[in-house]
């Protein structure tokens, strides 16, 4: 399939309680089956559910068309999934079953068209404050994931909607990208020194942004999907 069109998108943050009535997942679904029949990869930039977590003899309830679908669309093109900070405890389900390819690293170079691109969610890069990487650290720990998996999966998914649920309250509009100011643009600019890359796409802030980086290359934030327009093509 190689010469095919390359699809990228983030933070449709599927699930019962932040996707009422499946719409997005609806339009998701209805998008894979669009793709056309040459197409070369789907990128999934991170957030694609609203939260998810593998188990080893259990399936989270919900979200089971868009499974079967992206099934079938990796059987079509290669689809790369990016874990973000909500669905970051995705370990190998969805490659044995699915079929999908995981990336378990913060970034990903590929090269497109002749050009270098730089591929992540997005949440983790750059410098924080130390409440978000305590946040980064207790969450992606181990040991607290395993102490997490011990309990059962009902008390662990009504806990962490109620979570997702608390952060939508608060936070009702996105938060404008910072711009040159923001850890992202910080990242890319720092790699870009050392780096190669014509393009950074990222996801993560749900504020569509462009900017040219000063080390080279452009910036990217896709914003939410809603729909076939939030996604980017190359």
């Amino acid at each position: 399939m190689a010469g095919g069109r390359s699809y990228f998108v983030a933070d449709l943050h599927l699930g019962p309680d932040s996707d009422p009535g499946g719409v997005r997942e609806k339009a998701f679904v209805d998008f894979l089956r669009s793709l056309p029949a040459d197409a070369e990869a789907l990128y999934l930039l991170g957030d694609i559910f609203d939260f998810w977590i593998d188990y080893r003899d259990v399936v989270p309830r919900g979200c089971v068309r868009v499974l079967a679908a992206l099934a079938d669309t990796a059987q079509r093109m290669d689809v790369w999934f990016f874990r973000g900070n909500h669905d970051w405890w995705v370990t190998d389900y969805f490659e044995k079953e699915l079929g999908v390819h995981i990336v378990r690293e913060p970034v990903k170079e590929i090269e497109l068209g002749g050009r270098r691109i730089c591929l992540g969610h997005g949440d983790t890069l750059g410098a924080h404050d130390a409440k978000s990487k305590l946040i980064f650290h207790v969450f992606r720990n181990k040991t607290c994931l395993a102490l997490l998996k011990a309990l059962p999966p009902h008390w662990v998914f009504r806990f962490a909607r109620a979570w997702s649920a608390r952060s939508r309250r608060n936070h009702p509009v996105p938060t404008p990208f910072a711009g040159r100011e923001a850890p992202l643009y910080h990242f890319a600019n720092e790699y870009g020194r050392n780096h190669d890359i014509d393009l950074y796409i990222f996801g993560h802030w749900h504020a569509p942004t462009r900017l040219p980086v000063e080390s080279g290359g452009e910036l990217i934030i896709l914003g939410a999907w809603t729909g076939a327009e939030d996604t980017f093509e190359l």
